[in-house]
């Protein structure tokens, strides 16, 4: 039985590489949830933002406070100019942020938007040699986005292994969906005994430039919603 107990160091005395991890990083809650799952694990965490030229820049502010608080790898915001996709409320400003659910999938879909995310994370899992990315997707409270569901992490995941080198070579890209199936209830309580600090992320789809929420979206509900399930205050300064 091997005597050692440095996760770093094996019995031959050779020191052993922490696995990379990819994760992408919104700002919100969920990101910063799932970073704090990925940390926890014992990765090596690379955070990925996106300006992808959404309503507000406050959630990529916020990003660089949890990236900072984890004490990440390295934080990179990538440039993808998305404003010409006039469908979405989330890149078009003439389009009104919805406040009513609807039956129907709501005009805050971006299209692609988890596809383009994902591909670009797994560029750069590539460039740095992570086999690991994780992603704060959620299928249970959330807006009925096609690109949260499991099927679609699923068959993203058989791509992501055709369409690499490392993967063709054998070294193959897994996708961690820690949140998935979990409530907003279960995602606060789970990054709260990680020491997820939710005074600095930032859900709402149209917040002030100070990060101020809106309080009547549909992302500000769930999250208000989730505080409310957990017995916890909200730390949210809202307008």
């Amino acid at each position: 039985m091997c005597a050692c107990k440095s996760s770093y160091i094996n019995c031959s005395g050779e020191r052993n590489r922490v696995s990379k991890a990819v994760v992408l990083l919104s700002g919100g809650l969920d990101s910063a949830t799932t970073l704090a799952i990925a940390k926890n694990e014992g990765y090596e965490c690379y955070a990925l933002s996106v300006n992808y030229h959404q309503r507000h820049i406050a959630e990529l502010e916020a990003a660089k406070k949890i990236a900072s608080q984890f004490k990440v790898k390295d934080h990179k915001t990538v440039e993808m100019d998305l404003s010409w996709m006039l469908t979405s409320a989330l890149t078009n400003p003439d389009l009104k942020v919805p406040t009513e659910l609807t039956p129907h999938i709501p005009i805050t879909y971006v299209p692609a938007r988890n596809t383009l995310m994902l591909t670009l994370a797994l560029g750069w899992a590539e460039v740095i040699g992570a086999h690991d990315i994780f992603i704060g997707v959620n299928a249970v409270d959330y807006s009925g986005y096609p690109d949260c569901r499991p099927q679609y992490i699923e068959q993203f995941q058989k791509m992501a292994n055709l369409a690499t080198k490392s993967a063709v070579e054998g070294q193959t890209i897994k996708l961690h969906t820690p949140l998935i199936q979990l409530s907003k209830e279960a995602i606060i309580l789970q990054g709260i005994k990680l020491g997820v600090d939710y005074g600095l992320t930032v859900s709402c789809y149209q917040a002030s430039e100070d990060g101020h929420a809106c309080g009547v979206c549909d992302s500000c509900r769930l999250r208000k919603n989730g505080f409310k399930a957990a017995g916890l205050d909200d730390p949210t300064p809202y307008q």
